[in-house]
């Protein structure tokens, strides 16, 4: 294995082998350069500097000037950006003036593409802030629109929790195979407030409706783009959608309910049958039903056990009479 990774912070925010290094050195007066291989933030810093006799020791800055020095140049950061807002308004001022019947249209309009996750979660964040009664979520896989890191989930969960703490609600529907991924439960369990999950066998892709005026919906296959939606027709027709598919699916949070299987054969296994009497591939079966094609031939095996198959063909014809297929009472 390679070193460690020096994590990556700010002076404000010393890592705790920094701090150690520079509290030692500030007392001897002096550390050995070698020693500050593993916090070469000090150096970066300004904190530490080779001595002028000795170039394999590191002397310390006294703290009160490297402060001034670090809140100076804060100070000239602060001072560079309200120039930068100062010319931000001056380029655009004249601009703002003229008439826009023929120019952009605001990102009010009924269809905007959104473009890369940060601005994806960006515009979901400021649709939620003003949100004061449901988020309804249809959520294939456990992420957001976008690919989602440990940064996002953390975003989510705290618009989540503040439209909880104003009185809305949260209703997400789960495709069934994330019943069993432990992160699922455990995230809407840090939520405090009126929080539903439910799951069905096949669901729609990626859909955010907040407060049924705006949708989220992925604008390209790996979710980098988004289509925010604020067309009222279009925006009930998906919460419409959403409410029916909600009426089918089994409730998995705060009650779980297990789905029950009719002569040794599962709801999953069911699913799988109605799309092999369709004459789907393995792989077409496992990506509808969000899985892999591994689990998905395994489920078929015993599909085909249970029923007596031997063939895929005779697998067929077997799901039609077995009466599998039949409308539930």
């Amino acid at each position: 294995m390679g070193p460690t990774r020096h994590p990556e912070h700010g002076p404000e925010d010393l890592c705790p082998a920094g701090t150690e290094l520079y509290e030692r050195a500030l007392r001897s007066g002096w550390v050995r350069a070698g020693e500050a291989d593993g916090a070469p933030c000090l150096i970066d810093f300004g904190l530490l500097h080779p001595a002028v006799e000795d170039l394999d020791r590191l002397e310390p800055v006294a703290p009160a000037t490297a402060l001034h020095r670090l809140l100076r140049a804060a100070e000239e950061r602060i001072a560079e950006e309200r120039r930068r807002e100062d010319r931000l308004a001056r380029t655009f001022e004249p601009l703002m003036r003229i008439d826009g019947r023929r120019t952009g249209k605001p990102d009010t309009s009924a269809l905007v593409i959104l473009s890369g996750t940060p601005r994806i979660n960006q515009a979901i964040t400021e649709a939620m802030a003003e949100a004061s009664e449901e988020v309804l979520c249809v959520q294939p896989h456990s992420g957001l629109l976008g690919p989602r890191g440990e940064e996002a989930h953390g975003v989510a969960l705290d618009r989540d929790q503040a439209l909880l703490d104003r009185g809305g609600r949260i209703r997400t529907l789960y495709q069934h195979t994330l019943r069993h991924v432990p992160a699922i439960p455990a995230y809407h369990e840090k939520l405090t407030g009126d929080v539903e999950a439910r799951s069905l066998d096949e669901v729609t892709d990626r859909l955010i409706v907040v407060d049924r005026s705006v949708a989220f919906v992925p604008a390209n296959a790996d979710g980098t783009l988004a289509l925010a939606v604020r067309h009222p027709a279009l925006v009930g027709y998906f919460a419409t959608a959403f409410d029916r598919f909600w009426r089918l699916a089994t409730p998995m949070y705060p009650l779980i309910v297990h789905q029950p299987s009719a002569g040794g054969v599962t709801r999953r296994q069911r699913a799988i049958a109605a799309l092999l009497v369709e004459g789907h591939t393995d792989a077409v079966i496992a990506d509808r039903l969000g899985m892999n094609v591994r689990t998905a031939r395994e489920h078929i095996a015993k599909l085909a056990a249970t029923l007596g198959s031997g063939s895929r063909a005779q697998l067929g014809y077997l799901i039609g009479r077995s009466g599998l297929l039949d409308p539930e009472p």
